[in-house]
């Protein structure tokens, strides 16, 4: 998000001496005393809903014609998941409409039972969602492994990529995956010239379109690739007169109509269970995706996280009223919901929007859609398939190890349809879970005074005999050193182990357990009272056992859970850098606080901070150290010596020192402290100058004057390092970096201040996002 420095003349500025804290400007606040108006359109969600529309059309026509219904179905879909989903729905966010995963079903369905029927079967597809939702079961649509989600997308990217290819040929697909490979040989024999070259365009375009450099890169990818391609390749079919199949939208006084399909009933239930869960596992997977991309975007407008069951309520009525009006199934679409967020939509009434712009187009502009050449949307619908087959995913599944899963549901869409692919997947999934539960490697060895078990894996009740003749192989009376590396540990085996060391231990014998699930079969004496669990000596909790006397001191019993479980995981790499020496990237002065946990903060470990911490984070110019100079010193140490790549500043909220500095601790040196905080009054009267502008954090001005003096503080420090002359140098010369940073204790987020690379100060410090995070985790 970009922010503006406020002007000088902000009335709001929460500075002590003109406005109280009061007086501060609170963004969220609406207009007209509290009263919101009742409709409210956002200028983003205008230009979102456009974004949008302009990907939906072409999009909606391609699938419509991958799945052999009429091409007005997939206008349907596109506008009631837009109006209909969009309002009724859980995610704000997220578009809805007829979904390139939901290709092989409807197509399947439509070749079995027809047109009218298929609709009918999308009703009462909603029907059941809607059931669904009134049970409350949409989170338990998340429990299904992403490995079976990835593969049923990518076994249905592939059958639609398959069928496509023959479109793009100038033929006719097969409705079997199996029968489209093997006719694709004498397809290939007998391509159409024409179909080859709009197609050749049609994908040309598609995949260079993102890729153009340079300004008018910058202005051309305002419009979509996929509207770009699909235009450019009916411009040039129509310029040069090619005899070329095309888009025939017939009125829509002949559209048809669901009626009661007939087949055998379980065949029935199973297309509308099969339509039932595709759309919903979608759905669901896509706004949760919605959600972790909304985090990221950040912003000062916030839309409320989806809510899943009310989502999977607005996907039931879509599908009713589609299937109603003739239109596709629907459900929540990865591409379109990725461009609205992009887009910067801010509430859902881009989403409606974008179905109303899909009517008016489909009552206006069938003339234009009528010039469309059928192989350019198959050659936009392949593409999609082959991009549902995500290599990010793949190396993903690979690291956690579920291939097998993955490849047995792949291949059992492609060969079985979507149905049977997923049942499949899950019992494979099962029968891997399986596996690794009994899958426990137990290894005993001599060590240094005793012997020592090693315990791999998930300890269940199944490896109870084994882990048994392996701790028997300990001699009563010697000393064992036991490592659970296990995530996993149930009720049996923990009787087992703790029976054992009773009776190890009876004989003299000594007995030490290590590793993650060591705790629970730790010595009752060795462990903090029952109230006292890591973390909470940090918490300044204070306990006490009244059966046995005060407590274990804090630190004592902290610097013995390290000793048990983190030692032995890290011992490894500390003897590494002990070897080496310390080399870190980067000097980290911070304040002194005990709130701050920079490691915890960072995601940091041993050797990757070199550490400052003082009253303030402050940073005294070379010749006011008045004596102390630690500061200066710890600087030269990390520029020269160490090399540290960059330097970070970090206030924080809520800081003592900024505090005091505003009560005027500054103004006389009768104590230490006070002698120190001098170094503090730059940013004082930095924050009363009119000659700097305000900071500004996430888009709002501070919440009062001490987050005012704790921002304005970073800054006037950052400017403070630049006079060092270590600092100097190295800035000079290209090799070192400054930042700034504040951290909320009370929020446990991290905002960077923009513009110091520069030597611009814009005092401007944005909100540091979650984590990457993409709808391509759902591609649809």
């Amino acid at each position: 998000m970009t922010c503006t420095p406020t002007s000088p003349d902000d009335t709001h500025h929460p500075v002590a001496g003109r406005t109280g804290p009061d007086s501060c400007h609170r963004p969220h606040s609406p207009p007209g005393g509290g009263r919101t108006p009742r409709l409210r359109l956002d200028a983003a969600d205008l230009s979102a809903s456009v974004s949008v529309f302009l990907i939906a059309l072409p999009l909606s026509l391609g699938i419509a014609l991958a799945t052999g219904a009429p091409l007005q179905a997939g206008l349907v879909a596109a506008a009631v998941g837009g109006i209909v989903a969009g309002r009724l729905g859980g995610s704000p966010l997220q578009v809805s409409g007829p979904a390139a995963g939901l290709t092989v079903v409807t197509a399947e369905l439509i070749q079995h039972y027809g047109w009218r029927a298929t609709c009918a079967i999308t009703v009462a597809a909603g029907f059941c969602q809607l059931g669904l939702s009134a049970l409350r079961v949409a989170r338990s649509a998340l429990a299904v492994s992403p490995a079976i989600v990835h593969g049923m997308l990518a076994g249905i990217g592939v059958t639609i990529a398959l069928a496509q290819l023959h479109i793009v040929l100038g033929g006719t697909p097969d409705s079997s995956p199996v029968a489209n490979v093997l006719a694709l040989p004498g397809q290939l024999m007998a391509a159409r010239p024409t179909a080859l070259l709009i197609s050749g365009l049609t994908v040309a375009v598609l995949l260079a379109w993102p890729r153009i450099p340079g300004r008018t890169g910058r202005i051309l990818r305002t419009v979509p690739a996929a509207l770009a391609a699909v235009v450019t390749a009916a411009g040039v079919s129509v310029v040069a007169g090619l005899d070329i199949e095309r888009v025939d939208l017939p009125s829509w006084s002949a559209h048809a109509l669901p009626a009661l399909p007939d087949g055998p009933v379980l065949g029935l239930v199973a297309a509308v269970v099969t339509i039932t869960l595709v759309t919903s596992v979608q759905s669901l997977l896509s706004a949760v995706a919605v959600d972790k991309l909304v985090a990221a975007r950040g912003g000062s407008t916030v839309p409320p996280r989806s809510d899943l069951d009310r989502e999977l309520s607005g996907q039931g009525a879509a599908n009713i009223v589609s299937g109603a009006l003739g239109g596709l199934p629907v459900a929540g679409v990865a591409v379109r919901s990725t461009a609205n967020v992009s887009a910067g939509a801010v509430s859902r009434n881009s989403t409606i929007l974008h179905g109303l712009w899909v009517v008016i187009a489909a009552l206006l502009l069938v003339p234009a859609m009528d010039l469309i050449p059928l192989p350019a949307l198959a050659a936009l619908v392949a593409v999609v398939g082959v991009q549902m087959v995500s290599l990010t995913h793949l190396r993903n599944i690979r690291r956690n190890r579920e291939v097998l899963v993955y490849a047995a549901t792949v291949s059992s869409v492609v060969l079985t349809g979507v149905l049977e692919g997923v049942l499949i997947g899950i019992g494979v999934a099962v029968l891997v879970a399986l596996h690794r539960l009994t899958r426990t490697r137990i290894t005993v060895e001599e060590a240094p005074g005793g012997h020592r078990v090693r315990v791999r894996g998930q300890l269940t009740f199944l490896a109870v005999p084994r882990l048994s003749r392996a701790l028997g192989q300990v001699p009563p009376g010697g000393s064992c050193d036991v490592e659970l590396d296990s995530s996993f540990m149930d009720h049996a085996a923990y009787e087992a182990l703790r029976d054992w060391r009773t009776a190890h231990t009876a004989q003299g014998g000594a007995v030490q357990f290590t590793g993650r699930a060591g705790l629970r079969t730790s010595e009752p004496g060795s462990e903090p009272h029952g109230c006292c669990r890591p973390w909470t000596p940090w918490r300044n909790h204070r306990c006490e056992d009244r059966s046995h006397g005060p407590a274990i001191h804090p630190l004592a019993s902290g610097l013995s859970s390290f000793q048990r479980d983190t030692a032995p995981l890290v011992r490894d790499e500390l003897a590494r850098l002990a070897e080496e020496g310390q080399r870190p990237s980067h000097l980290f002065l911070t304040c002194a606080d005990s709130r701050l946990v920079t490691s915890m903060i960072t995601a940091s470990g041993p050797g990757d901070l070199f550490t400052v911490r003082n009253v303030g984070n402050l940073v005294p110019r070379p010749g006011e150290e008045r004596g102390d100079e630690s500061v200066a010193a710890a600087i030269e140490y990390a520029v020269d010596v160490l090399e540290v790549d960059s330097i970070t500043v970090c206030g924080h909220s809520g800081c003592g020192a900024m505090q005091a500095l505003l009560d005027g601790a500054a103004d006389d040196d009768s104590t230490p402290l006070r002698r120190w905080l001098r170094h503090g009054r730059p940013s004082l009267a930095r924050m009363r100058s009119r000659r700097h502008p305000w900071a500004r954090i996430a888009g709002r001005l501070p919440a009062d004057a001490v987050e005012q003096l704790c921002l304005t503080n970073v800054v006037q420090q950052l400017e403070h390092l630049r006079t060092h002359e270590a600092v100097a140098r190295r800035l000079a010369d290209g090799s070192l970096r400054l930042h700034g940073m504040y951290f909320h204790v009370g929020e446990a987020q991290a905002y960077l201040l923009t513009g110091t690379d520069d030597h611009r100060m814009d005092e401007v410090f944005t909100r540091v996002a979650p984590g990457p995070s993409s709808l391509e985790e759902v591609r649809a």
